[in-house]
């Protein structure tokens, strides 16, 4: 059995532009590996690639050139395509594009029906999944009196429902408040280390990417950068150069080495910079 969840093979995705008819490439020829049970985090500013990269991941739109494998399964083999979502589920950006019914738990349950499922195993699977989310108490509610931060996790609990093993999310956190982006990540992370889902999560908060096992920076359809959190954010010169930030603590870190005040360079947590100072 494989450990290797989802691998992209010399990947390339062409479109054509709406605006003046040229072909242009999301992404160029990408090659990489994500393991089961990993967190990977992809940063990039807008227009770097990054979520035609998730797309290509989940079988949403196919490589013009190379091949994606979810699970060992090639996604331009169109018998695959569905044994791939059930595989690799897709959170999006806005948590009302989500919603499809008027009861939380019936929104749930969306995927598994369609999924044709046995409803006892539905109520099981939507039970679960509220409960891994925490909005069981909500399950009678309409998600449109639902906060933002409410409103997608009740998206995530409906991928959970369908049991995947690769949970894709793009930008979930970018529309809601702060309290709504910490309900989130808390999920996100319980997934990840509870539930052994492997994560990729595209985001342009540094704070979310230091919880990553490993992070991809792109730039014009391309990986510049790749490692763990630690060594990415102390080339802080480096990430700014590509139009990112680098997480608050590190910022500070970066100008207190500047000054003369001798610190490592690799710190990414508040408790971490408190001690050593």
């Amino acid at each position: 059995m494989s450990d290797i969840m989802i691998k992209a093979d010399n990947v390339t995705y062409e479109y054509k532009s709406l605006i003046d008819d040229n072909i242009h490439q999301a992404v160029k020829e990408i090659s990489l590996e994500v393991k089961k049970g990993e967190f990977l985090v992809i940063l990039g500013h807008n227009g770097s690639g990054k979520s035609t990269l998730a797309k290509l991941m989940n079988g949403l739109i196919m490589p013009t050139n190379g091949n994606v494998y979810v699970a060992g399964m090639d996604t331009q083999d169109e018998k695959n395509i569905w044994n791939i979502r059930e595989k690799a589920g897709m959170v999006f950006q806005n948590p009302d594009n989500q919603i499809v019914a008027t009861i939380v738990e019936e929104d749930v349950a969306f995927g598994p029906e369609n999924l044709g499922i046995d409803p006892k195993e539905i109520r099981a699977r939507v039970d679960k999944a509220l409960e891994v989310v925490e909005m069981t108490e909500y399950k009678k509610h309409a998600p449109h009196l639902l906060s933002g931060g409410q409103k997608q996790r009740v998206g995530i609990a409906g991928i959970l429902a369908m049991n995947p093993d690769c949970i894709i999310l793009d930008e979930p956190t970018a529309m809601l408040d702060p309290i709504g982006r910490i309900e989130v990540m808390n999920t996100i992370k319980k997934l990840n280390k509870n539930e052994n889902k492997t994560i990729i999560l595209i985001t342009h908060y540094m704070d979310e990417a230091v919880e990553a096992d490993r992070i991809l920076v792109m730039e014009q359809g391309q990986i510049v950068m790749e490692g763990c959190p630690r060594n990415i954010f102390k080339q802080v010169d480096k990430i700014k150069e590509l139009g990112l930030d680098v997480p608050q603590v590190t910022e500070l870190v970066y100008e207190l080495r500047k000054a003369g005040i001798n610190l490592k360079d690799d710190i990414i947590s508040i408790e971490e910079l408190v001690e050593l100072l």
